[in-house]
């Protein structure tokens, strides 16, 4: 039986599934970064880095001076990558997606009760990420909320 010789994977192909695996990775660390009044029991570092790792600590820091925690899921919808570039020293990778934060409810860490939020919030929104392979792997540098309905 004749082996046939199996095709070498596409660099750009492999780039974009390894991206957005760690895109999909980091929001559910930060699920369990606004979960935890502590904010102890996360492992963000592993998947954020730079602005977006800075930016998500100073935001749950915050809420959680509040006394606040965020319960529920995200929903990462429809992850595109919408750019590549593995030629530079920092390969990259940028992704769309439409996050969802509809099941995030902020609870009062003591009363265990929902807190009032602004009924005409936008709650399922167009973000781009820009995600780096760093030595350590795959990290999000940086998040842009769009401000557009998705």
């Amino acid at each position: 039986m004749k082996q046939t010789p199996s095709k070498p994977a596409d660099p750009t192909e492999t780039t974009k599934t390894e991206a957005v695996a760690t895109y999909q990775k980091y929001w559910q660390a930060m699920e369990r970064l606004y979960a935890d009044v502590n904010a102890k029991n996360t492992d963000l570092k592993q998947y954020a880095a730079g602005a977006a790792l800075k930016n998500a600590e100073s935001d749950a820091k915050s809420m959680h001076d509040k006394g606040h925690v965020i319960s529920g899921q995200v929903t990462v919808g429809s992850p595109t990558v919408t750019s590549v570039d593995i030629n530079r020293k920092i390969p990259n990778a940028k992704i769309s997606s439409c996050l969802d934060i509809s099941h995030w409810q902020v609870i009062d860490s003591t009363t265990k009760k929902p807190v009032a939020l602004p009924p005409k919030r936008l709650t399922k929104y167009v973000i781009v990420s820009t995600v780096e392979r760093w030595p350590e792997g795959w990290r999000v540098i940086s998040d842009e909320p769009r401000g557009k309905k998705c």
